[in-house]
């Protein structure tokens, strides 16, 4: 499978070959600002840190898998870190990362929410660490304010909301009730996808949203949230719709629970492992894929581009420093494509790493 057009639900193989470039400079200016020469450093030098919420979930896992990958690939390791959800820990652990050497350092981050993102943005500045964020940020903070931040990578949770919304009506023939579970509420992906959720009831009038609750992207969350609707509004129920895979899962245990599995569509978002294989067996209908395994690669490849100086930050063009990248829809009729992918190496090439975006965040 080429990795440009469909995603990887796997571990990254990738064998880009590292670049010859100039060293980094002697003398450290580690903790106050980086290499005496941004984008000098010596590709062995170059320091790499994936941070997500938990490895529990399996699409946060994937990420830092494919971070894994593309550290390999440059005969490099990834520093894995998780913060378990909680933004004070997430912020404790960036300030004690930056409060050591930041020459050379790449950090490819995922903000518990969107107000975490600013005081990660400001130290890493400060320090002069290469920074790529995703997902979460407030809609008035703009990376090309700073020379540090490189990008912010996010997607059309309003396209992805709507996608599931409408495989979900066509999936119940296009009426009855459904249920929604939502993500964390401060981030712009559970505002987005419901938003698109809301579009798609629009569309789809004989639809009826009967009731709707956060389950924070939990599995274990979505499988009390899910028993207590369906104890609730009972056979009214004819589809679930969740702001992301780990949620659609624990709603089918509930599913299982009750007796009803195979009988109340499922759909959700990130095409982890165990929802493609829901979806092949007929237990959930679809999801959207935003490619963990790349996500993870490509934060820490821009970096690492930047960082060695064969990517300068001045002239990465407005409209990649701030994207939506490409995401795909999976249903039954082609979730085989997705069971067995391959990658596409030049994906994370340095002259290409923006190869994916699907336009400027407006």
């Amino acid at each position: 499978m080429n990795f440009k057009s469909r995603p990887a639900v796997a571990l990254l193989s990738l064998s880009l070959a590292a670049i010859a470039l100039t060293g980094c400079s002697e003398e450290s200016n580690a903790g106050t600002g980086g290499s005496d020469k941004a984008g000098a450093c010596d590709p062995a030098d170059v320091k790499l840190v994936g941070q997500v919420r938990n490895e529990s979930n399996p699409y946060e896992a994937s990420w830092l898998d494919g971070g894994d990958a593309f550290a390999k690939s440059v005969d490099l390791e990834q520093q894995r870190l998780t913060y378990d959800g909680d933004s004070t820990k997430q912020q404790e652990q960036i300030t004690q990362l930056l409060a050591g050497d930041t020459d050379c350092l790449v950090m490819n981050i995922l903000p518990n929410g969107d107000s975490d993102t600013p005081p990660i943005v400001e130290q890493a500045q400060e320090a002069g660490a290469y920074l790529v964020t995703q997902w979460n940020k407030p809609a008035d903070l703009n990376v090309t304010d700073y020379d540090h931040w490189i990008s912010h990578i996010t997607y059309n949770g309003v396209e992805s909301g709507k996608q599931i919304g409408d495989a979900l009506a066509e999936a119940i023939g296009g009426s009855g009730g459904i249920i929604a579970l939502q993500g964390i509420l401060d981030t712009g992906a559970a505002k987005d996808r419901f938003a698109g959720l809301e579009e798609s009831l629009a569309a789809n009038p004989d639809v009826k949203l009967l009731d709707q609750q956060t389950a924070n992207f939990s599995r274990a969350e979505a499988l009390e949230v899910t028993k207590t609707l369906l104890t609730k509004h009972g056979d009214d129920v004819k589809g679930i719709w969740a702001a992301n895979d780990d949620m659609a899962l624990g709603a089918l245990e509930a599913l299982k629970a009750a007796g009803k599995e195979g009988e109340i569509a499922v759909v959700g978002i990130d095409a982890v492992p165990d929802a493609l294989t829901a979806i092949e067996s007929g237990a959930m209908t679809a999801t959207v894929s935003s490619d963990g395994p790349w996500q993870g690669g490509i934060g820490l490849a821009a970096g690492y581009c930047v960082a060695t100086g064969e990517l300068d930050v001045a002239d990465i063009a407005d409209e990649d420093r701030a994207w939506f990248a490409e995401q795909f829809l999976i249903q039954q009729d082609n979730v085989a494509e997705y069971l067995s992918p391959a990658t596409d190496e030049a994906d994370f090439e340095c002259d290409n790493v923006f190869s994916r975006s699907q336009g400027a965040i407006s």
